[in-house]
């Protein structure tokens, strides 16, 4: 699956000989010294490639190029050639577009005129090409999202570039660059691995509505009330104990267990500034109210939990009997449990009288001012296909189907009765910042 880029192509031989023709024949009509200016600038025809992570102020002239035109410098002229998209673009390829302002005063009245013809019958065949790719920033593991893209490229002909997180940033990584990129965007489309930062983005009026049609069958609680993000195949946050650690003692069942002094320097979480442990924290602050949340994550540090890089160096150090347990996400324990290491899933606080178990969906929401909405739209409601949630819950991921009319067997077997956490979304995007800031400059130092 590539990453994203934009290719770069050079001015067809054939344009600049016809850029040469029209120059020449315009300049003879002028005296003898603009003539020969003329002839000189044309015969030094530069062609200058801008993609749009290139694209800025050319040469200080003060004007911005569109994604998908290339820059020609014809004498003391700039004109913009639409370089179309994908592998064929001669429909487009000898035809000029003259940016509304000049590095230097015309010289020929007629060269203008008929690029400005030629442009109006080209444009409208250009502008349809968008919908032959789409971008797409994932917090999604690489190995369980790659498969998923190249089976909507195979059944689609839209061709997906991808940008992928990092283990150790997550989520916040993607976020920050949209939020970086808003008054130019890049992404179309953001699948997220959770759902507090797609909220916050919500907020942030980052995102543009849209309405798939397989969300239809998606219960309520996982569609944004404006069509500005859908939820789908979730996750639970679960520890994950070592069998051998616990033997002959009470197992840990409960996140209260992490500030337990019965496994002070045993236990250990990622660090609680990214990726879905982030968002567990940010639920915890809105469920418990800030003040006990704080005195949590202070018990927590008075017991000596271990703070590790990310969720699965949780799960493989408990796994490698290196620590008792700790939490993590579904997905990742069951890759222990698939290597044969000695632990079991533990799904906490899951009696009607606990705080309940935490799940945590996917999310998918459409970038507002993406470039490419129209294959982003298309693409958002593929991922919502039975198709895709049963994919989910069959690979490694052991995701949870969150449409109901999804039949499939799951890997992980759910407790006959057990609770959900109930958390107010909104609540958490709203104190997540200072749950983060207490976190990094209380907790963690």
């Amino acid at each position: 699956m590539p990453q994203v880029h934009w290719p770069r192509r050079k001015c067809p031989e054939s344009m600049k000989t016809w850029l040469r023709r029209i120059s020449n024949r315009s300049s003879r009509q002028e005296n003898q010294a603009t003539s020969q200016r003329n002839s000189t600038a044309a015969q030094q025809v530069n062609s200058t490639i801008y993609s749009s992570t290139q694209a800025g102020r050319v040469q200080g002239s003060g004007f911005r190029l569109r994604d998908c035109f290339e820059s020609l410098r014809v004498g003391g002229r700039i004109f913009q050639k639409c370089a179309g998209r994908g592998k064929d673009s001669s429909s487009c390829a000898n035809f000029l577009i003259p940016e509304p302002r000049t590095l230097a005063p015309a010289r020929s009245p007629i060269l203008p005129v008929v690029l400005l013809i030629l442009a109006a019958a080209i444009l409208p065949g250009c502008a349809g090409r968008d919908t032959n790719e789409v971008v797409v920033y994932t917090a999604h593991d690489r190995g369980f999202s790659e498969p998923i893209l190249k089976e909507f490229e195979k059944q689609t002909g839209i061709r997906v570039l991808v940008k992928y997180d990092t283990e150790a940033t997550k989520t916040v990584g993607l976020v920050n660059a949209i939020r970086s990129e808003k008054n130019r965007p890049r992404c179309d489309v953001f699948w997220n691995n959770e759902i507090v930062h797609t909220v916050r983005l919500k907020n942030e009026e980052l995102l543009q509505p849209c309405e798939p049609e397989n969300a239809k069958s998606y219960p309520a609680q996982f569609k944004d009330p404006d069509n500005c993000w859908y939820g789908f195949a979730g996750r639970a946050r679960v520890l994950l104990v070592n069998t051998n650690a616990i033997a002959g003692a009470r197992g840990p069942d409960s996140m209260q267990d992490l500030a337990n002094p019965a496994w002070k320097g045993r236990a250990g979480i990622a660090k609680p500034l990214f990726g879905t442990t982030a968002t567990h924290a940010a639920c915890l602050f809105a469920l418990m109210g800030e003040e006990r949340a704080r005195e949590f994550f202070q018990s927590m540090k008075n017991n000596d939990v271990q703070i590790m890089s990310g969720n699965k160096a949780v799960a493989q150090h408990v796994g490698s009997s290196l620590l008792a347990f700790g939490v993590t996400d579904t997905d990742d324990a069951l890759e222990e449990i698939a290597a044969g290491k000695p632990v079991k899933i533990v799904f906490p606080d899951a009696a009607a009288n606990q705080a309940g178990v935490l799940f945590i969906p996917n999310t998918l929401a459409l970038v507002k001012g993406a470039p490419h909405a129209g294959a982003g739209k298309k693409l958002i409601n593929y991922l919502l296909s039975q198709q895709v949630e049963v994919a989910l819950a069959r690979s490694p991921a052991a995701q949870f189907p969150l449409n109901p009319e999804v039949k499939t067997e799951l890997q992980v077997k759910l407790p006959a009765e057990m609770k959900a956490m109930p958390v107010d979304l909104n609540k958490a995007a709203e104190t997540y910042d200072r749950a983060a800031k207490y976190i990094e400059e209380f907790f963690l130092k």
